[in-house]
């Protein structure tokens, strides 16, 4: 009788054992279940927070930006040399890259030379051959590069496509790249006022 009872409290005690075991493993299970489930709960809700900024940013009216009426004047001069130099005042931004484009009327022999905007002014030249320029008929083009090629501060100012370029002096890009500005005008070299037609200026030479 004895020895049956010390096997049924063996029995019991491992019946004990294992029913705690059991449990311990039940509470283990349940404590990840409930760690993963709050990882997920904060996870989707960090993503509808940056959903929700997200779609707030893209609501937000674009800053209105002032068009730009373009302005520029030129003005030029023959050195010693016979060359031409070219000086410009503009209110095109800082850093905007023109085109200045010196053309021959008579024969169409260009210069040209890409030059920046600094504090709105720019200078370019001198040109002309060597042996200086023959008298007669030339034209000055100053021409605002398109924005693609323009600096990123610049572009912010003029639009990514010129679309901020107003005035008389805006014009289609011949690319198809935008609205570009360019202005024209015309100059005469020699020392005879005769020589001067239209509404070109005589730039006399030393």
């Amino acid at each position: 009788m004895h020895q049956m009872k010390t096997g049924f409290r063996l029995t019991l005690v491992g019946i004990m054992l294992s029913t705690m075991t059991l449990l311990v493993g039940c509470g283990d299970g349940d404590e990840q279940a409930a760690d993963e489930q709050a990882r997920e709960t904060a996870e989707a809700a960090a993503q509808e927070e940056a959903a929700s900024r997200e779609a707030e940013a893209q609501s937000e009216p674009a800053e209105d930006v002032e068009p730009l009426d373009v302005r520029i004047l030129v003005s030029a001069s023959i050195g010693s040399d016979r060359r031409l130099q070219v000086e410009g005042e503009t209110n095109l931004p800082d850093g905007a890259q023109v085109q200045v484009i010196v053309e021959r009327e008579l024969s169409r022999v260009r210069w040209r030379e890409r030059v920046d905007v600094e504090q709105g002014q720019f200078v370019a030249g001198p040109f002309g051959p060597g042996s200086g320029l023959p008298d007669g008929g030339y034209s000055v083009r100053v021409e605002l590069s398109e924005a693609t090629v323009q600096p990123r501060a610049v572009q912010q100012r003029i639009g990514e496509k010129g679309e901020y370029l107003t005035g008389e002096l805006v014009t289609q890009s011949r690319h198809g790249l935008g609205q570009i500005a360019a202005y024209t005008t015309r100059f005469m070299v020699g020392n005879q006022p005769r020589q001067s037609r239209g509404n070109a200026e005589l730039l006399q030479t030393p």
